[in-house]
């Protein structure tokens, strides 16, 4: 048996190990705790991306410059895509997702399966516009936000997870330094950070932002991009832009992004403008990188307001230069739409008729009884009447001689049929041979020439009686066709 002696000896040898044990588990759980808090964590695989805005905005081909590729094929519907990011400090890399929605607004529903309850916070929203319709330009933005805050709305988040990414928001506003100003206090954009915490559930309801700042807070890093600036150039030469209106549209844009605490980027994906820092700034506002670039506002094709950094002092700025319109007139007043060209429709081709077929037809209404065919399209609307004196039925040629009739209508037939069955011949041959086609000898060629000729002389001095000045060698006909004798 134990004594009680012995057994309060072996109590009190145990309780003082029992307290090392508990106390090294908590000092791990403190180590793990602080590496946790304070160490380098991997780059999360789970941020993503989610790009709206209208068709033939750049969506495709900005995310396709992001990625470093040079072709993008384009989908339908909610395209996915990837970025490579790589951390060189950390020598860690990632994939970050990229959602682009279709322009169609019956897409839209779609949004559901990129952001939703469990994306919401690591997601950050693009809304592309296009330079090359800038009358549109603020039209597009208010849409898709309106869609993205519908849809936000009709998501089942935690009211504490809402109200958190809003301070969030609030915070980069009201902490926001210029690069390079961050060690000198006093600087007079080092921003007073009072009664903030580090925090993310601090509460900054209470302190003050400028004037229009974030009046719409969604709860989401929104960030504006406005895609082909490279078309300012057009814009400036075809449709007279000036530098007024080009003020008016980038105050209008900046306003709107002070309104729901956007970023704001002017790109050119074919002139390589903007485009690499639009990569850093992405990076920095995801993964944390470091970004030092400051606000650029000369360049008017290369804006960039990074989040935090404007408000409306700086924006007024702009309104100095316009002289025909006010900051506050509707825009669409002040950028208005050019009116649409018609597109002129091509000219219809005209197809020269067949000799043969014109002096075929020409033939069948000079001797013709029936009724004269009206002119076909792409056809001469020329109709010849019959020559006058004479009469008689139409007689049919099939290559051989039209027996002569009284009249002299078959002196002319013949000589009609003899150009109906005129072939040319090649330069060399058509002296040399003594027989032509069809079969007619250059003689008979010849007389049916003078046959013609001294038929159209008897009516040429028929039809001078009644026409005094007629010269002795030519005719009119009824249709004020003249006919010459020495042209046959």
């Amino acid at each position: 048996m134990v004594s009680p002696q012995e057994n309060s000896k072996s109590t009190s040898e145990e309780a003082p190990k029992d307290g090392k044990e508990e106390e090294k588990v908590n000092l791990w759980s403190q180590i793990l705790n602080d590496v946790q808090k304070n160490g380098n964590p991997k780059l999360s695989s789970h941020k993503q991306i989610l790009v709206l805005g209208d068709n033939e905005s750049g969506k495709t081909t900005m995310v396709a410059k992001l990625q470093g590729i040079e072709n993008s094929s384009k989908g339908s519907g909610l395209e996915y895509a990837y970025i490579d990011v790589r951390d060189d400090y950390r020598d860690d890399n990632t994939r970050l997702n990229v959602w682009v929605l279709d322009g169609d607004p019956a897409h839209t529903d779609l949004l559901k399966f990129a952001l939703n309850a469990e994306t919401f916070k690591e997601t950050l929203v693009i809304l592309t516009v296009s330079m090359t319709s800038p009358w549109g330009i603020l039209e597009q933005l208010q849409h898709w936000v309106s869609v993205l805050a519908d849809h936000v709305e009709k998501l089942k988040l935690d009211v504490d997870l809402r109200q958190s990414k809003r301070q969030e928001l609030i915070k980069i506003w009201s902490d926001y330094v210029e690069p390079g100003d961050e060690l000198d206090p006093a600087s007079p954009m080092k921003r007073s950070s009072r009664n903030l915490g580090d925090g993310d559930n601090e509460d900054f309801e209470g302190v003050p932002l400028p004037e229009g700042t974030l009046s719409n807070n969604l709860g989401l890093d929104l960030l504006v991009v406005v895609t082909k600036t490279d078309y300012i150039n057009t814009l400036e030469k075809e449709h007279d832009y000036r530098d007024e209106h080009l003020d008016f549209i980038q105050s209008s844009v900046r306003k709107f992004c002070l309104q729901y605490g956007a970023a704001c980027f002017y790109i050119s994906v074919k002139e390589d403008k903007n485009c690499d820092l639009l990569y850093k700034y992405l990076t920095h506002r995801i993964y944390n990188f470091p970004f030092h670039t400051p606000a650029l506002v000369v360049e008017k094709d290369a804006v960039f307001i990074p989040s935090g950094w404007d408000n409306m002092k700086k924006i007024s700025i702009l309104h100095e230069n316009m002289q025909t319109c006010k900051p506050d007139d509707y825009y669409r007043d002040v950028i208005v739409q050019p009116a649409t060209r018609k597109t002129v429709g091509k000219e219809t081709e005209i197809l020269a008729e067949d000799e043969q077929a014109f002096l075929m037809r020409l033939q069948q209404i000079s001797f013709g009884s029936g009724p004269q065919p009206t002119a076909r399209m792409g056809e001469s609307p020329i109709r010849v009447s019959p020559i006058p004196g004479i009469q008689g039925t139409p007689k049919r040629l099939d290559g051989s001689k039209v027996v002569s009739s009284p009249g002299g209508e078959g002196v002319l037939a013949n000589f009609f049929n003899s150009l109906l069955h005129k072939k040319t011949g090649t330069p060399g041959n058509s002296l040399n041979n003594s027989k032509l086609p069809g079969n007619e000898s250059l003689t008979d060629k010849n007389s049916m020439r003078s046959d013609a000729a001294a038929e159209l002389d008897r009516l040429a001095r028929g039809a001078k009686k009644g026409t005094p000045n007629t010269t002795p060698n030519s005719s009119t006909n009824n249709s004020g066709v003249d006919f010459n004798a020495s042209d046959c």
